[in-house]
């Protein structure tokens, strides 16, 4: 495990008045991010934008992920007025781009979707002229709960790959890299005009041709946009970091994305999937 972090992976400070305006607010409704559940480094920026990747569904998650921090267990039942105080959250905060996340939810009929579809109208409501951005879980490969939530037509659906094929069973063992896969066949299929959306993490131990050979294969599907970020330990008990990338590998991923015709190629040591995700 590699524990001193590298010059390019610190952090400058950010405006912390902004930053716990948002988390008053967010608190003040009962509302989860990820931004804060994943610990992301980005959080202190995002925060005093301000802007915020919304986590639905609760905070705690069915699967057990190696790189996440999101509690896991037995969640409660879905709040019935969530999408509501998401949209009525991000109204006040005058967001122009909204992005909705959440915890797998297995143990649930249609994994999550309606939720997903609730939360979407509700923004579309009271947040007239925001765009959406969906970053969905597999839902278990339901053809029924991917259509249920690209229905709504986000302008963007987003589905993290994660990593490469070889090391899905120590960093997502209870995910299945071809149903991913799938999940932009069957969006991209129903709604060709919605921009779909993946993101990979690299410094797991993955080699460079698989890493090309991902975004080749999600290039295939149909993928439109691709973030590729550093993954950092979030706990002690999280996968280690097995290398630190050099900036100039994300530069040569992004080129190479761009040649294979990826509309939009983010990629770099603190890219994150729904980092800037306005800007894209």
């Amino acid at each position: 495990m590699i524990s001193r972090l590298p010059q390019w992976l610190i952090k400058k400070n950010r405006d912390n008045n902004k930053l716990h305006t948002v988390k008053r607010i967010l608190r003040e409704k009962g509302l989860n991010t990820v931004c804060e559940s994943a610990r992301c480094p980005n959080m202190a920026e995002c925060f005093s934008k301000p802007t915020a990747t919304f986590m639905i569904l609760g905070n705690v998650c069915t699967r057990g992920c190696g790189f996440c921090s999101v509690e896991k267990g037995y969640p409660m039942p879905p709040a019935d007025d969530e999408p509501v105080k998401i949209a009525e959250v991000s109204a006040k905060l005058n967001l122009r781009h909204v992005v909705i996340t959440s915890v797998n939810r297995d143990d649930l009929p249609d994994k999550g979707a309606g939720q997903f579809a609730r939360t979407i109208d509700e923004v579309r409501r009271l947040n007239r002229g925001a765009t959406v951005e969906v970053l969905t879980p597999d839902f278990s490969g339901s053809v029924e709960s991917i259509r249920g939530v690209a229905e709504k037509k986000p302008e963007i659906y987003n589905h993290n790959v994660e990593t490469v094929p070889r090391l899905y069973k120590k960093v997502r063992p209870q995910a299945d890299y071809n149903r991913s896969l799938n999940l932009f066949n069957i969006v991209k299929k129903s709604y060709p005009d919605i921009i779909t959306k993946s993101g990979i993490m690299v410094g797991l131990g993955e080699e460079k041709d698989e890493v090309i050979g991902v975004m080749k294969e999600l290039r295939n599907v149909g993928c439109d946009v691709l973030t590729i970020g550093q993954y950092l330990m979030s706990t002690k008990k999280n996968l280690p970091v097995v290398e630190y990338v050099k900036p100039d590998v994300f530069d040569y991923y992004k080129s190479e994305g761009e040649k294979m015709g990826f509309k939009t190629v983010e990629s770099g040591p603190f890219v994150r999937s729904s980092y800037n995700a306005r800007m894209i």
